[in-house]
């Protein structure tokens, strides 16, 4: 009876896909990756990074399957309370950019459903567009301090819907020539000269979106032990997950190909910006226009699209601030003023820190030159700062193997121990190499200076904090 009740590899493979995989990265992979030249990358990036990540994850989630605490549970465990309080910081902060990011999505999306093109939206002054931004994300830091998410729901059903209408896209863009015969494709070179990008200082700087883009796999370790035959059944859910997201990252990025011509991309920096932040509106209104169904797909698209963008935005308000603020091993070194809550139970000075970092972030990007430069600053930025927090996977997965005899987790990645520890400073240096390289934004010093400026300060805030526990103590 309870083997029946064990997960499927197979069943294990479609809940992570649906966790980490989506439109978004395909189009930001053939954006930065001049086209159908990412699809070099994204097997490089899947072979060497993702799959043995995903398997340390494993034997993570394996060894600590009583801990609730993801990371900084695997961090406490295996170092100390301390690191396991910075490690949860990390987490938290990084959202701190997201958030700012996930509020002019929102209005980006809901700009596509009104007017339904993508030229209004960004010529719209810049401070307006920020203001409005400021706003939503002032409206939503008081629902989360009156205890209210009503799109905590919505999130799921979003997130489904996104997922699906990612693999539609994909099925229907390779299913319209043979529909719309004559209908106006791009032509695409499949040689091996075209294929192989050009290893230059903008290709190490753009490495931090497919890390990104793959990164996030450790929301799924506290199903490794549910796995049937873990030891078996585990690797082989993340190497069919694996081949899952590369050929959807492979045949999203031909679909792209055949719409979508990377000269006018990279045209000019007007041109790059305004295929960032319009990118999948414009597949999808293309996409209705094969299928002469008008503009009800990107309708469909940008719906599913601005309800995720507010619900995420909801959620990473409230949720990584209370997995940092419940937990009784990081409270002894966060100030009493934080742990404040309001009779609805919400940390309200810990929403007000919200309030204050991304709500810098949104006014200091007043400054930025247009709607469609702000959606793409905020992209590399967040390709920058929230792959930091992967750093800690790797750190813990280090400490795991050096005391392995004390954990003795069901499942191992790998028996050889030189190997493990290989495999674990490899992921290491990959991810703190890409994040570092992609602070840097050719001809844009402001946003190279924001991509610095803002992982070195919520770095020295989290320093900060227990130094002001500490005097708190001495005090009392």
């Amino acid at each position: 009876m309870e083997q029946s009740k064990k997960i499927k590899w197979y069943t294990l493979a479609f809940m992570a896909f649906s966790t980490v995989w989506g439109f978004g990265n395909v189009i930001n992979g053939f954006v930065y990756f001049n086209g159908i030249q990412v699809i070099f990358s994204w097997i490089l990036m899947f072979a060497l990074y993702f799959v043995p990540y995903a398997l340390m994850v494993g034997e993570l989630g394996s060894a600590f399957k009583n801990s609730g605490g993801g990371v900084s549970s695997w961090i406490h465990e295996t170092i100390g309370p301390k690191w396991a309080y910075y490690a949860g910081w990390t987490y938290w902060a990084c959202h701190i950019t997201y958030i700012a990011s996930k509020g002019s999505g929102g209005l980006k999306a809901l700009s596509w459903m009104i007017f339904q093109n993508g030229t209004t939206y960004d010529t719209f002054p810049t401070l307006w567009v920020q203001l409005a931004t400021l706003a939503v994300l002032l409206f939503f830091c008081w629902v989360a301090s009156r205890g209210l998410n009503p799109l905590k729901k919505l999130s799921t059903i979003a997130g489904t819907s996104m997922f699906v209408m990612s693999i539609l896209y994909i099925l229907m863009m390779f299913a319209a020539p043979a529909i719309n015969p004559g209908a106006d494709f791009v032509s695409m070179d499949f040689s091996l000269k075209n294929l192989i990008p050009n290893f230059n200082l903008g290709y190490f700087t753009s490495l931090s979106i497919l890390v990104f883009a793959v990164g996030g796999c450790e929301k799924i370790s506290p199903y490794v032990n549910k796995v049937e035959n873990p030891s078996k059944g585990f690797p082989r859910g993340m190497i069919a997950l694996a081949v899952m997201v590369m050929v959807c990252a492979i045949l999203g990025t031909v679909a792209m190909g055949l719409m979508f011509d990377p000269a006018l991309i990279n045209e000019s920096t007007e041109s790059f910006n305004s295929y960032v932040s319009n990118g999948g509106y414009w597949a999808f209104q293309r996409l209705g226009e094969y299928y002469h169904v008008g503009n009800l797909l990107m309708i469909i698209y940008a719906a599913c699209n601005m309800i995720g963008q507010f619900a995420v935005l909801v959620l990473s308000i409230d949720a990584p601030l209370r997995m940092l603020l419940d937990n009784e091993d990081s409270r002894q070194f966060i100030p009493s003023g934080l742990l404040k809550k309001n009779k609805y139970g919400a940390y309200t000075n810990g929403i007000l820190m919200v309030v204050i970092l991304s709500g810098s972030i949104i006014l200091f990007q007043s400054f930025v030159p247009g709607a469609a430069a702000v959606l793409a600053q905020l992209t590399k930025l967040n390709s920058v700062t929230m792959p930091l927090r992967y750093l800690w996977v790797f750190v813990a997965y280090l400490a795991l193997r050096r005391s392995l005899h004390k954990f003795n987790p069901e499942y191992q990645f790998t028996k050889n121990q030189g190997l493990s520890l290989l495999a674990g400073g490899w992921c290491f240096f990959v991810t703190a190499f890409c994040c570092i390289f992609g602070m840097y934004v050719a001809g844009d010093v402001k946003a190279t200076a924001m991509n610095v400026v803002t992982p070195f300060v919520l770095t020295a805030l989290g320093l900060i904090l227990p130094e002001i526990k500490k005097r708190e103590k001495k005090k009392a």
